[in-house]
């Protein structure tokens, strides 16, 4: 027993010695096979506790498995250096040497105009709100008091979808059907949708993409985007649409913006405007004043058609493109260039 006992540590020691010297995990993993392994000499000693009488066998057992743990907790830990130092790079790091600095990508500069929009507008209480950009015609132009024979809702100016009776001939002048399926010509669709969710007072703008059918030149595009703002409640006037607007124009274009509005016609307001404004930058276009928006009153009819009642509640809307907002401020001549994805362009920005 005493010659058994007189062995443990001394074996003990020049494992963990060994263990700690281990130069790599292959190593390593060979040092734990000689120690701790079947046919290691650690084991060797469990062995020979057969030959031990009943009563030094718990003695002898306790002191070799306390010296396995410590060699277990060993290894680990060398282990976990070996594992920490091959991750390492092979040749040292100079702190000195100059960052490398992470290339970040930008927002487009249709995305900055809208968040700027968008931004300006929540300083003075709205809300965004959002729609389907596949429509039918009720709320596209049936709700919004669209004439049933105006030129809008031809299928040479909407984009219908297949399956259409407008759609058998690409270039047919007459429109579809009420529920017949389109692509959106207007973001005016989402304040429908909206005012017949909910009860007014309603304060929102709709930003999003548009469709129509227009070839693609340096001002016009089949797809753009535009956003729209309504607000619903008693007693709202045209002094307050155009107080809105002026401050939603400063907020973009800059303090020394002017506005005027000129009267025209839409079918779901009344009356409606045409918005113009004017700054230094307008000045150094050559113009006097530029055509920004429409706006006007919501028309009685569109409110009677979501079921609100027209001697109670006023409002107005207004809408305008957000592509002629990035074209003004950024200088652009081209509207296509906002689409053909040239990094050269967009890096600009």
């Amino acid at each position: 027993m005493a010659g058994l006992l007189d062995d443990i540590e001394p074996l003990k020691q020049t494992a963990l010695a060994e263990l700690k010297a281990a130069p790599d995990l292959a190593a390593l993993e060979q040092t734990k096979g000689a120690w701790t392994g079947p046919h290691g000499k650690f084991t060797a000693l469990m062995k020979q506790l057969g030959t031990l009488s009943k009563e030094e066998k718990p003695a002898a057992g306790k002191l070799i498995n306390a010296a396995k743990v410590e060699l277990e907790a060993a290894l680990t830990s060398r282990r976990e250096e070996l594992e920490l130092a091959a991750a390492l790079p092979k040749e040292p790091t100079d702190f000195t040497l100059p960052g490398r600095r992470r290339t970040l990508g930008k927002l487009h500069p249709l995305t900055q105009a809208t968040e700027d929009i968008v931004r300006a507008f929540r300083k003075i209480g709205f809300a965004v709100a959002d729609g389907p950009e596949i429509e039918d015609e009720y709320h596209c132009f049936d709700a919004l008091n669209t004439p049933a024979d105006h030129p809008a809702r031809d299928a040479q100016d909407t984009f219908y979808l297949a399956g259409n009776d407008a759609n058998s001939d690409s270039r047919n002048t007459q429109h579809a059907t009420r529920d017949s399926r389109l692509l959106r010509t207007h973001t005016s669709s989402v304040q429908i949708r909206v005012m017949k969710s909910q009860p007014p007072p309603i304060r929102i703008i709709v930003p999003g993409r548009v469709y129509r059918r227009d070839n693609a030149d340096a001002t016009h595009n089949p797809t753009f985007h535009q956003i729209e703002g309504l607000y619903v409640d008693k007693g709202v006037t045209v002094g307050d649409l155009k107080g809105t607007v002026e401050f939603v124009f400063k907020e973009l274009m800059g303090d020394d913006v002017k506005i005027r509005f000129r009267p025209h016609y839409f079918s779901y307001t009344e009356p409606s405007y045409e918005i113009d404004f004017t700054n230094a930058l307008v000045k150094k276009m050559g113009k006097d004043w530029l055509e920004i928006a429409g706006c006007g009153m919501v028309h009685p009819q569109v409110f009677e058609n979501v079921g609100y009642d027209p001697e109670v509640w006023t409002g107005w809307a207004f809408g305008f493109g957000i592509e002629r907002i990035a074209m003004l401020r950024y200088g652009i001549n081209d509207i296509r260039l906002l689409y053909e994805n040239d990094e050269r362009f967009l890096k600009q920005f």
